[in-house]
């Protein structure tokens, strides 16, 4: 695995190639900027000295053969490759075998969030939630939850979304005067516009519409149109703090919502978003640090150094 090689180190690897791109050194020399994976983490590469059919022969997407160094630049863990290729004839080139994946398989996230439809007693809640699972069911139980950021693995905008609908029951059992409907409705929703503001699982890039728009929008956009096809009057109540949920889940203006929380589901929504994002941030930091070392700056933590305790979860002393 990658995440087992020491600084330094000299190795062999087939890898998934989740991006590449030519660029030029300050003397114009030509090398590959590359972004390559297996099943434990996701590392910027370079390709140094590349030859005109090197920057033509490889696209992104593709398991690639590689021999590489393992680096250290700017505190963040690099490769320096020294030779790549396609894969050959019996060599391992399925990229689904190179993915990270959600810890739960796609038919009990399908089942739970099957369970969960009926605990959003609001009819025209659970009708839109309904219509767009259905018309997003593929997208949603196989695209990440983010390029980069949090959960961006195969699965990981299911798992998410599922891990929050776990923190709104918990919530929602803890304080009284909470609609649970409305929170799990929004749970479920509030990052559908993913599948349309990414590509899917493999070789994840922002497409032109998530570029330009961005995923709140977008499932926004989304709902209106589900409000449409099944003749929900989009200036009931129910419809307007169902989009105000969606759209507040951000929390700021400057992250991105256009409007911030002013229901109190919607804060809470907000709220809850952060902390599983944030968890499975520090998760991810963790699993490529040794106990008793600093992880390298996490940029989705606000480049903070996570420290992995030497004794953690270890039980007390008697």
């Amino acid at each position: 695995m990658l995440k087992d090689y020491e600084n330094n180190e000299q190795f062999e690897a087939n890898v998934l190639l989740n991006d590449i791109d030519v660029r030029r050194t300050q003397q114009g020399k030509a090398y590959l900027n590359l972004l390559v994976s297996d099943r434990s983490m996701e590392i910027s590469a370079k390709k140094w000295d590349v030859t005109d059919a090197e920057m033509k022969e490889f696209v992104a997407g593709e398991v690639i053969h590689i021999k590489a160094i393992r680096q250290t630049y700017k505190d963040q863990p690099q490769l320096r490759v020294l030779e790549m290729r396609k894969t050959e004839p019996g060599e391992p080139n399925d990229p689904a075998d190179f993915m990270q994946t959600a810890p739960v398989k796609k038919e009990g996230l399908e089942e739970e969030v099957s369970q969960i439809m009926f605990q959003i007693t609001n009819a025209t809640w659970q009708r839109v939630v309904r219509y767009l699972f259905k018309k997003y069911h593929e997208e949603f139980f196989s695209f990440p939850a983010a390029k980069s950021n949090h959960h961006p693995f195969k699965g990981g905008l299911a798992y998410h979304s599922l891990s929050i609908v776990h923190l709104a029951q918990a919530v929602t059992e803890q304080y009284e005067n909470i609609n649970g409907s409305l929170l799990y409705a929004g749970g479920l929703l509030h990052d559908l516009g993913k599948v349309i503001e990414l590509t899917g699982p493999v070789a994840t890039k922002y497409t032109t519409a998530g570029n330009l728009i961005g995923h709140i929008t977008l499932i926004d956009e989304q709902i209106v149109l589900a409000a449409h096809e099944l003749k929900l009057d989009l200036n009931s109540e129910d419809m307007l703090v169902l989009r105000h949920t969606v759209l507040a889940h951000h929390g700021q203006l400057d992250y991105g919502s256009p409007v911030r929380p002013q229901i109190k589901e919607a804060n809470i929504l907000h709220q809850l978003d952060e902390l599983d994002a944030n968890i499975q941030s520090f998760d991810q930091a963790l699993a490529q640090t040794e106990p008793g070392e600093f992880s390298s700056p996490q940029f989705a933590l606000d480049r903070r150094r996570v420290y992995r305790p030497r004794q953690e979860n270890q039980p007390e002393d008697l």
